[in-house]
């Protein structure tokens, strides 16, 4: 007898159930990349940093620079694209707008004639010194499930391939 259009096909398959187990593919490859690993940790990390780092209106490029600031007052626009890795136009809309929030000034550069340092502002030191502190809590929160020794293992061990 045939099967009338309103019938559905009968289930071959079981039905799913809940994530988790079954949901899980297998990654072994992937498992086996440095990058994949670092990607995935970065995810974490990034996210809880977002979060944690909205109060103070700052991105994680943001929070670099200014970080680098506070411990080298006077540093140039070279010399932030060289440690963070980025292009100079990119620097440049950004410390724009680091300017215009009040989080720094620009001087001249006391060697340099050509050059200019940049400085934070009290407010800028304030905001780093706040954002560093959360940073740090944050740190601790993602890399809880490894010991001192590990976290500070793990963090050698990703500057090798950077540095």
């Amino acid at each position: 007898m045939p099967r009338s259009p309103k019938t559905p096909p009968a289930r071959t398959e079981p039905a799913p159930g809940p994530a988790g187990k079954h949901d899980r593919l297998d990654a072994r490859v992937l498992e086996a990349f440095v990058g994949y690993n670092a990607r995935r940790a970065w995810l974490i990390v990034s996210d809880v940093f977002a979060e944690r780092m909205a109060p103070y209106g700052l991105k994680q490029i943001d929070f670099s620079v200014l970080s680098l600031l506070a411990h080298n007052p006077g540093a140039t626009s070279r010399q932030l694209c060289n440690t963070l890795d980025i292009l100079p136009p990119n620097l440049v809309s950004l410390v724009s707008t680091l300017d215009s929030r009040g989080l720094i000034e620009r001087r001249p550069h006391p060697h340099d004639g050509r050059a200019v340092g940049l400085h934070l502002t009290e407010a800028g030191e304030k905001l780093i010194r706040e954002a560093e502190q959360t940073v740090m809590q944050l740190e601790a929160d993602a890399s809880a499930r490894l010991t001192l020794r590990e976290r500070e293992t793990l963090i050698r061990l990703l500057q090798k391939i950077y540095l």
